[in-house]
């Protein structure tokens, strides 16, 4: 999960940046400012694209996966062929044909998004479909969600340290071009998060741990059961809308600190620091909580909690504080929501798709986790390309509305996904699950 976290939040905090950069940035942009219906950059368009092709490949790796009778699992023979495509495909995001504005640069990064995307769902999707086979009871799918909930932060933690490293690297090496500097440490964090993607490979043996067997079932027919369950789709929006959210802070962090606030990027790995290491602080305290407060009454508290910080996004820089108080304030208001929508949701997931196998017989945690992912990248792709189009409005000092926008935007979408997740029906899926697995009990 850390190595999984380090690679995706690498792509999201820093593609938009080094292939738009602010005026103030330093850098040169990459990519020519073409523009379609007045709105879709071009850049826009192909990270959607890349989010889209990865999104749908989702389900049909899960379904192979499912169905896999490999003498080794349905999980790990998998991961064990997209872990090193993953790492070296992130890097080669960053390693544009030229190192000015060129066409070229548009084919090298619909390519090179291509391979990553698809290496990293034939890893994610299997590993993400080992939860709920190695975690039972639901207070073992709420721990090891807490578990995978920090390794994720960690490595959240760790990419974005990526503009404080090349800030260190560019002291140390002095290149002509701030880009290499940027691509040098890309390339190290991206190294070790391939690192980290191979240790459950080598770690974990499915036949000891996993008491599956292969769901004997068609690709569309396991689809269509999985967005049939009315649960689910509830949770579905609650997730799209949770990381979307988080994609438009991700991408936009380096540019409330840059166009906003008037700060230096580097400021950007201490803040994201901050707020993720606080959000750890809160751990203990969700774990606790979730003993006596239904799932569902933290996760619509999280979002709409989450939304009311995106809307202080509208007034940074503007606030009567200084800017490095303004930003920390936001990171640490930040950590709660990040806390709570950080563990619960894997718990959520894993207990709808063990009824599912209660109820039907057949096990395709793979296709409910690749649905899931497939709405993730949806949201993420959304919200990168929601962002994209924002900064047409004004991305730069004193031509700022377009980021300022992102807040109000944010503060809506969290708040309406907050209020429809108090519909779900978290009582029933608890209840059902233990009466089917007492009945099933030797």
């Amino acid at each position: 999960m850390c190595g999984w976290s380090i690679l995706n939040n690498i792509i999201t905090t820093m593609l938009i940046y080094l292939y738009l950069p602010p005026k103030n940035s330093g850098l040169d942009s990459l990519i020519p400012p073409i523009i379609y219906l007045g709105i879709f950059s071009i850049l826009a368009l192909i990270a959607a694209g890349g989010r889209l092709f990865d999104a749908i490949t989702d389900p049909l790796i899960a379904w192979m996966s499912d169905r896999s009778t490999h003498r080794k699992g349905r999980r790990v023979p998998f991961m064990r062929v997209g872990w090193m495509p993953a790492f070296i495909g992130c890097i080669a995001v960053f390693l544009p044909f030229q190192l000015f504005e060129s066409r070229l640069n548009i084919i090298s990064l619909i390519i090179s998004l291509t391979i990553f995307y698809l290496a990293i769902t034939v890893y994610f999707i299997p590993y993400n479909a080992l939860m709920p086979e190695l975690a039972r009871t639901s207070r073992e799918k709420v721990t090891l969600s807490t578990w995978m909930s920090l390794a994720y932060v960690i490595g959240l933690i760790i990419a974005a340290q990526t503009p404080l490293l090349a800030h260190w690297i560019e002291h140390w090496f002095g290149f002509e071009k701030r880009i290499y500097s940027f691509q040098i440490a890309i390339g190290i964090l991206s190294l070790i998060a391939g690192i980290f993607l191979v240790i459950p490979i080598i770690s974990i043996n499915e036949q000891d741990y996993c008491k599956s067997k292969p769901a004997k079932v068609s690709f569309f027919n396991s689809l269509g059961k999985t967005l049939k369950n009315y649960n689910f789709r509830l949770f579905l929006f609650a997730d799209f809308s949770y990381f979307m959210a988080i994609s438009i802070i991700a991408s936009g962090m380096l540019y409330y600190l840059k166009v906003l606030l008037g700060l230096e990027e580097a400021l950007g790995s201490t803040v994201f620091g901050v707020m993720i290491l606080v959000s750890l602080l809160f751990y203990p305290l969700v774990l606790h909580i979730t003993k006596f407060v239904r799932k569902k009454f933290l996760i619509s508290f999280g979002l709409i909690f989450l939304g009311l910080v995106f809307l202080s996004v509208y007034f940074l820089g503007r606030l009567p504080m200084p800017p490095k108080v303004q930003i920390y304030l936001f990171a640490l208001l930040a950590s709660i929501p990040v806390a709570i929508l950080g563990i619960i949701p894997y718990a959520v997931i894993a207990e709808i798709a063990q009824l599912d196998g209660l109820i039907t017989g057949l096990q395709k945690e793979g296709m409910y986790f690749a649905v899931r992912n497939f709405f993730y990248k949806l949201g993420m792709t959304i919200g990168i390309m929601f962002f994209t189009i924002l900064t047409l409005w004004g991305k730069d000092p004193g031509d700022d509305l377009g980021i300022r926008l992102n807040g109000i935007f944010g503060f809506i979408l969290c708040t309406i996904a907050g209020l429809t997740f108090l519909l779900f029906k978290e009582k029933e899926i608890v209840h059902k699950i233990h009466r089917l697995s007492r009945k099933k009990a030797p």
